[in-house]
């Protein structure tokens, strides 16, 4: 018989509900949550950051504050909409400080997430390359020793030649015996 699996699932989500200790999957509510996806606006968070940070920003509010004072100041009376102390100007620059600074913050602490990643994988392959070199230097000290066991042509040739002269000195005792 084929096992219910939505059963099973009631279930388990009826006893974690009773359960204190368990926060609950859902609740239900009048009022719906506002969601977003984090990583798109976190990338759009970057762009403006970075857009804030060029000169091509600089020189865009610069013209835009001079054409604002200047139309406030020289246009017809009935076509200003800020008057002399410019306090709607004020009130812009405000909101959008406002808004620049988070968006800046916000950009930061990403570049600061992908910082860390990078230096725990540098970390990483700085430990597995350590971990080669001493590997490889631990080798490299095996063969030495290997070799200086081995015997050489030399050694080889000399030793040959040490049994040649026995050789002959035997014989030539026996001879004379």
């Amino acid at each position: 018989m084929p096992r219910d699996d939505r059963s099973t699932d009631d279930r388990r989500l009826r006893s974690t509900a009773a359960r204190l200790d368990v926060p609950r999957d859902w609740r239900r509510t009048f009022v719906p949550r506002p969601s977003y996806d984090a990583d798109a606006f976190g990338r759009l968070s970057e762009r403006i950051a970075r857009f804030l940070g060029t000169g091509q920003f600089l020189v865009y509010m610069t013209a835009t504050i001079l054409f604002w004072v200047a139309w406030n100041i020289f246009a017809p009376e009935s076509l200003r909409f800020d008057q002399y102390p410019f306090i709607f100007l004020t009130l812009a620059l405000s909101l959008q400080a406002s808004y620049a600074a988070p968006l800046i913050l916000l950009a930061q602490n990403r570049q600061e997430a992908r910082d860390r990643v990078q230096y725990e994988r540098d970390r990483d392959v700085d430990a597995r390359t350590r971990a080669d070199m001493e590997f490889l230097a631990r080798e490299m000290a095996s063969l030495r020793m290997a070799v200086g066991e081995v015997a050489t042509r030399d050694f080889l040739r000399s030793e040959l030649r040490a049994l040649l002269a026995d050789l002959d000195l035997k014989s030539r005792e026996d001879d004379r015996v």
